[in-house]
């Protein structure tokens, strides 16, 4: 693995993870700033062993600060299973991956994919604070928008800079 892949990786982690601290949420979701940095990162360092590096570090990171009751291990099982179906997906997207527009459907499928795995987690393991379909509807639903969204707007900016620095080689 390379060392300069490595740190970015741990920038985006990191900076998912502030993000996740910092904003605040609206009624009842709060979306998962570092579930869309991850797949920033999987999308600009595609390779196995990023998406298994990433995909820890997010999920530990977003169960230390999550704030779901008892959502530690559930953000630990559905980050790294999450990390590898989009790393998957993007596989057999192609190049349309690597549009904005791509990107951004994307990561709204992983969103959903991330919900529905962590929502189905935390009922096995820790419970939910309420029926799964409304958790799903006022918390997923929600994030699925915001995420794809973002990730129109940040996706062509972090290829931009990923090219001007060097740091990308083989995904954009």
């Amino acid at each position: 693995m390379n060392t300069r892949t490595l740190v970015a990786l741990a920038l985006f982690a990191g900076m998912g993870t502030a993000l996740h601290l910092l904003i605040p949420g609206a009624l009842t979701m709060k979306p998962d700033m570092s579930l869309l940095m991850m797949f920033l990162g999987i999308l600009l360092f595609p390779g196995v062993k990023n998406v298994l590096v990433i995909g820890l570090a997010t999920g530990i990171l977003s169960g230390l600060t999550t704030t779901f009751p008892g959502g530690f291990l559930p953000n630990v099982i559905d980050k790294p299973i999450t990390a590898f179906a989009f790393y998957g997906i993007i596989l057999l997207a192609g190049k349309l991956a690597r549009k904005p527009a791509g990107a951004a459907v994307l990561a709204a499928v992983g969103t959903l994919i991330s919900g529905t795995i962590f929502l189905g987690s935390a009922a096995l393991l820790v419970g939910l604070p309420g029926p799964i379909m409304a958790l799903a509807l006022s918390a997923v639903v929600p994030a699925i928008v915001v995420n794809g969204l973002l990730m129109a707007v940040m996706y062509p900016v972090a290829q931009a800079i990923m090219k001007r620095s060097n740091l990308v080689e083989s995904a954009a």
